[in-house]
């Protein structure tokens, strides 16, 4: 038999985390050491790239600056989750790593256990596999299932049992048929499973059998609010802590001190290549009015472009794009001078979430917003943050 969990979990408690979850705060290898903070996040590689070797020098300079974790996402290009995680691993000593997110169709169970398990034992216990839905149409031409929230929940039961040194025999599930599954690792620790969600439902599994949850960028601070409502919900739902399941805000973070044109694609251009792509459900989890998006999505300049705006987009473009969003949408971000996005951060947490994903541009970019956030740094309320993404300490 299987020991995946079911698909809709009576109860029971919390998965036990690792050994020892102090945060990992040795840092060797820098000249200048400083102070981890490990409730800040960065986005590896944020958006469209064709050089990812970059990500070497980012990972760098995010563990220099002090930022607690790099998240890798994944693009059909040269964006390889499992690769960039293994060298953000390689260059760096103290940092947390996280998908965030690969889908968990893409790979076998057992080729994403291995990742995985390979990614815990090369960190030393920095790593979280962090998984998402996707794309219901781009699956559909790649010829592959939608991600449905049962084949979620199964397969990271078949995946913690292989963690665990167990075995997966004549598995019949959501996530497919296995006769036979085993690793065969032996694990010093757990590894913690992310979910990143939007839509109330997903948030609410995420409480039920996640470690952790990583949100979206451009959320409303009421969409925050109910978004990590949801989280704890589920979480109190199945019997667990609510207040264990880490949550992550994505937050959009473009100080002043980055030229016009590198704030208009980064704000602006991200927020459009987000409506391009599921402005739909944007707008219902911000309650944001959909005669705004319908007004957008008619636009020339919309309607005529070739691709993605945050990459293909002239300025002039992006400038008439910029006419067409609301400044309530706007200004779900970290704007303005280094001091006033570092208060926004600290808003973040005082909303609910657990830590803060600053995204949208590179560590070397969010130096200066990292240095005023030390400044207004609230050390009590992330305590409890450690170094590995998936984790809170009790």
């Amino acid at each position: 038999m299987s020991a995946a969990v079911p698909p809709e979990p009576p109860g029971g408690d919390e998965p036990p985390g690792p050994p020892d979850r102090r945060p990992l705060r040795a840092v060797t290898s820098l000249t200048e050491p400083v102070e981890a903070l490990d409730e800040l996040g960065f986005y590896a590689l944020a958006g469209h790239t064709s050089t990812p070797r970059t990500v070497i020098a980012e990972a760098r300079d995010g563990e220099r600056l002090g930022l607690g974790s790099a998240f890798i996402s994944e693009r059909f290009n040269v964006k390889d989750a499992a690769t960039l995680s293994g060298a953000v691993a390689a260059v760096t000593e103290r940092i947390g790593v996280a998908t965030a997110a690969t889908n968990p169709q893409t790979r076998h169970p057992l080729v994403t256990a291995t990742f995985g398990a390979t990614m815990h034992a090369l960190t030393g216990g920095r790593f979280s596999l962090g998984l998402g839905r996707g794309f219901d149409a781009l699956f559909d031409v790649m010829g592959l299932p939608r991600v449905t929230s049962d084949s979620l929940v199964d397969l990271i039961g078949i995946l913690r049992t292989l963690w665990d040194g167990g075995s997966v025999v004549g598995h019949e599930g959501p996530a497919g048929s296995f006769p036979f599954l085993h690793q065969g690792a032996e694990l010093d620790g757990d590894i913690p499973v992310l979910l990143t969600a939007m839509g109330p439902r997903t948030l609410e599994l995420a409480g039920r059998v996640a470690d952790a949850v990583v949100l979206h960028t451009f959320f409303s601070d009421a969409a925050l609010e109910r978004s990590v409502a949801a989280v704890r919900r589920g979480a109190e739902e199945a019997g667990r802590d609510p207040a264990a399941v880490r949550v992550w805000s994505v937050l959009a973070t473009v100080g002043d001190h980055l030229d016009e044109e590198a704030r208009l694609r980064k704000l602006v251009g991200r927020l459009a290549t987000y409506l391009q792509g599921y402005g739909d459900l944007m707008v219902r989890v911000n309650d944001w009015d959909p005669a705004v998006l319908a007004r957008f999505r008619e636009a020339e300049v919309v309607t005529s472009a070739t691709g993605a705006l945050d990459a293909t987009a002239t300025v002039a473009e992006l400038e008439a794009v910029a006419e067409l969003l609301p400044e309530e949408w706007m200004a779900a971000s970290a704007q303005g001078p280094a001091d006033r996005c570092a208060a926004t951060v600290v808003d973040q947490l005082r909303l609910g979430a657990d830590s803060v994903i600053l995204h949208g541009a590179t560590p070397a970019e969010l130096a200066p917003v990292v240095e005023a956030y030390r400044l207004v740094r609230p050390t009590e309320a992330v305590a409890r943050c450690t170094a590995n993404p998936g984790w809170l300490l009790p």
